[in-house]
């Protein structure tokens, strides 16, 4: 069997790796704030062709929240893929993506918390040099616009 060696798309994924700070937020419903969080996130590489990205924080109202996010990139579908799984949420979250510049747009499907049944997701992770970065999540309503779910910011650590 032939290892295969990381290329360009895998080098972009290591810069990924390292522990970072994160503070983000959900949009509340029409007239609330919106709802903050914070926690670590700790991304490993796995053979430097995918990152392990495991996160925990604080749940809105107390708890504790973990998240496990899988991301590489196969170069016979051409395509970035990956998982993501919470301790918070039962569906496991499956993703396609592509990178242009330092933008990886990985595409999913989900719940839809409004009308019930699922609906398209893209989670967005953008690269600020190499101690920043931001992950914006949003879904598409059913006449084809875009609504934000979440976003964070990231700040490298130690």
């Amino acid at each position: 069997m032939d290892i295969p060696q990381p290329g360009p798309e895998h080098r972009w994924l290591q810069r990924l790796v390292g522990a970072w700070q994160m503070d983000g937020e959900c949009p509340g419903a029409p007239g609330e704030a919106p709802t903050r969080m914070t926690g670590i996130e700790r991304v490993r590489s796995l053979g430097g062709l995918w990152v392990l990205a495991e996160g925990e924080g604080e749940m809105p109202g107390g708890g504790a929240a973990h998240s496990l996010m899988t991301i590489g990139f196969d170069p016979a579908q051409g395509a970035f893929v990956g998982t993501f799984v919470a301790s918070m949420m039962t569906h496991l979250w499956a993703y396609r993506g592509a990178l242009a510049g330092d933008t990886l747009t990985l595409d999913t499907v989900g719940p839809n918390f409004g009308t019930g049944g699922l609906a398209p997701y893209q989670d967005i992770i953008a690269l600020q040099g190499d101690d920043a970065r931001t992950l914006t999540s949003r879904m598409q309503a059913e006449d084809g616009s875009w609504h934000p779910v979440m976003s964070a910011r990231y700040r490298r650590i130690g």
